[in-house]
């Protein structure tokens, strides 16, 4: 039976002054311990999820549970919350709050009144794990874009979340801090943390996520397994999203005939793809 974490019921939210919904009537679930990925159009409501499901905002109508329970929006619950929903936003300028690195990753900690000792801990585990040691006392605004990204994850993961929602995590990295970022996230993964991106990289998406979400005018479209999604052509094309780059190739008009070699070819290719 799926475990689900996040779910959100029939929810609405309009930012103020907005002539537009920004979330139309959404029903979505997150599973628990899958790497998902969600896609849209921008100003599909991707990011008014994210802040939505970690207590940043309330609802206009419909509920959010976490885990089976209502989330509640008195102080010390949503404390709670986001400690277990950690959110990493696009610019890493928007998190970084302190000197240096070592100062920003125990911020966090400090907010939570832990004993010096486990902050202490804590924080030169997060600096080994995230490959920050040498960085530990450099000033954060001495840090490059990629050095940055890494820290607002470390910032995020000291606290341990069972949820870690990542907005645009690879917008503007060029394909070495990519692949390290990408290294990071599966490291992530593997040690327990569920985790929903949102990306416009299709071609990441397939290769990486267990499980794909579809947005477009605030509700959700499409879900399901990569390679469920993605034989969705006609509905992604639709929406101006596509499909990655291996289903252009394989399944392109008058690439070949159609018939179950063919068929199983394509599938043995698009499961290597998912390797690489």
């Amino acid at each position: 039976m799926q475990e689900w974490l996040l779910e959100f019921e029939q929810v609405h939210y309009t930012y103020p002054g907005a002539q537009q919904s920004a979330l139309n009537g959404l029903s979505v679930r997150i599973p628990a311990r899958k790497r998902c990925a969600l896609i849209g159009q921008n100003g599909c409501g991707k990011s008014t999820l994210f802040l939505l499901a970690n207590g940043l905002y309330k609802p206009d109508k419909g509920t959010i549970s976490w885990q089976g329970k209502r989330l509640q929006y008195n102080r010390d619950y949503l404390t709670t919350l986001r400690q277990k929903v950690g959110l990493i936003f696009q610019d890493p300028e928007q998190q970084l709050v302190a000197s240096t690195v070592e100062e920003d990753i125990s911020y966090g900690l400090c907010n939570l009144q832990l004993p010096e000792a486990e902050i202490q801990q804590r924080v030169e585990q997060a600096l080994v794990e995230f490959g920050l040691t040498e960085l530990a006392q450099r000033p954060v605004h001495h840090l490059s874009l990629g050095q940055k990204k890494r820290v607002s994850i470390a910032d995020v993961m000291v606290l341990r979340p069972e949820l870690l929602l990542l907005d645009e995590p690879t917008a503007y990295l060029d394909r070495l801090h990519t692949r390290n970022l990408m290294a990071t996230l599966r490291k992530i993964h593997a040690s327990g943390t569920t985790i929903l991106m949102a990306t416009h990289d299709l071609d990441l998406v397939y290769r990486w996520a267990d499980w794909i979400l579809v947005m477009d005018k605030g509700r959700l479209i499409l879900e399901g397994k990569p390679q469920d999604v993605f034989t969705q052509r006609e509905i992604l094309e639709e929406l101006q999203l596509g499909v990655p780059l291996i289903y252009e190739m394989l399944f392109a008009d008058g690439v070949a005939e159609e018939g179950p070699v063919l068929e199983r070819l394509r599938q043995r290719i698009l499961n290597l793809f998912r390797y690489f």
